[in-house]
């Protein structure tokens, strides 16, 4: 099991310790618990204990299930061949990333290196469900863009909204797709505040196994839509305004940096867990939260929305509360939004242990 599964035991942990809090009497120094044995022992322990051992109970148990989404990949990084796209006809094979995805067969069963040359790139890319294996490469993420300009408005090809879901510029339908050093960018503007149908997704990842490294999101409402599966991101950059990074998907962004453009109120995440039995959220370790604005930390889209914030320095725009309940008291019972050795500008507190300290509100 890795690390973010670890994490998200404990704070599954640390929820229902909180939703039991007649089993816990505060004192000054400590915390006793009534055991639950016959004697009816009494112990003093310290919060830190108490959650400690809470957590390594959870560990065991755990760990002894047979839960598929502990189960490793079978990736095939080592590219098989390669593809070359250039916006000079004559120095690739391609000069469009569509064209490039399309010469793949209907069901692709290797890996496929489409090395994207420098340029900026004015297309709507899709990747089919079976053409997995995939890796899209730029010379660059400052040197290499693919952008569009759809909205969650604007009309498909049936005269309908395309939707949230089909606003993306980059949408990535198949498992064991890696990007690197490449920007995915919607060029829509930031909408004014409550303005509807201006959700522009700049990347949809809708697939397991997904890995993203060096690369920037840039867009304004809903630019990351982390739709469902497992994913990486390592030293990214992404940009928005209001639930620019969203869905419901088990995702660790490792080294990124978060950007808010919000021109009054804006949020990070909205992360879309519906249930205690799924197997998702959001972790964020050892990054920054920079920009402008006043800035939530999360919007609960789903009733049990679960995020982590571990290690992580952010600016002095975040919202005191942390977190917006979507309007919904009731998910003010369940929803996580975890804050782990933080360092914030200005604000807050430096935690140097992630057992001692829990902020879910």
């Amino acid at each position: 099991m890795s690390n973010l599964h670890y994490l998200f035991i404990f704070l599954a942990v640390v929820l229902l310790f909180l939703q039991n809090p007649s089993r816990v009497h505060c004192h000054t120094k400590g915390i006793r618990t009534r055991r639950s044995s016959g004697k009816g022992l009494l112990t003093n322990m310290t919060r830190v204990q108490y959650s400690e051992e809470q957590f390594m109970k959870w560990v065991n148990f755990v760990g002894s299930l047979k839960h598929s989404v502990f189960k490793a990949a079978k990736n095939k990084l080592v590219a098989s061949y390669t593809l070359h796209v250039d916006k000079n006809p004559s120095a690739g094979d391609f000069t469009s990333i569509q064209e490039a995805i399309d010469s793949l067969p209907f069901v692709n069963l290797v890996r496929v290196l489409i090395k994207v040359h420098a340029g900026v790139y004015t297309e709507k890319v899709n990747i089919p469900a079976f053409k997995s294996y995939i890796t899209i490469e730029g010379d660059g993420a400052d040197e290499t863009i693919v952008k569009w300009s759809d909205t969650a408005q604007t009309p498909g090809s049936n005269g309908r909204p395309l939707g949230t879901y089909g606003s993306a510029t980059f949408a990535v339908n198949s498992p064991y797709f890696i990007a690197k050093n490449i920007t995915f960018q919607n060029t829509t503007p930031v909408p004014a505040p409550g303005a509807i149908g201006k959700q522009a997704v700049a990347l949809r990842i809708s697939a397991d196994t997904a890995a993203f490294v060096g690369c920037k999101f840039l867009g304004a409402q809903d630019t990351l839509y982390d739709h469902v599966g497992r994913h990486y991101y390592k030293d990214c950059y992404i940009e928005g305004s209001v639930d620019f990074i969203f869905g419901n998907s088990l995702s660790l962004f490792e080294g990124c940096h978060v950007h808010a453009i919000a021109q009054s109120t804006g949020a990070v995440t909205a992360q879309g867990r519906s249930s205690m039995l799924e197997d998702t959220g959001f972790s964020f370790v050892n990054c920054k939260v920079t920009g402008s604005g006043a800035l939530y930390l999360g919007r609960a889209w789903g009733p049990f929305s679960r995020v982590v914030f571990a290690y992580t320095y952010m600016d002095n725009i975040i919202i005191p509360k942390g977190w917006y309940n979507w309007g919904d008291p009731n998910r003010e019972t369940y929803v996580t939004l975890s804050l782990l050795h933080i360092f914030i500008h200005k604000n807050y507190i430096s935690v140097p242990n992630m057992f001692n300290f829990f902020w879910i509100p």
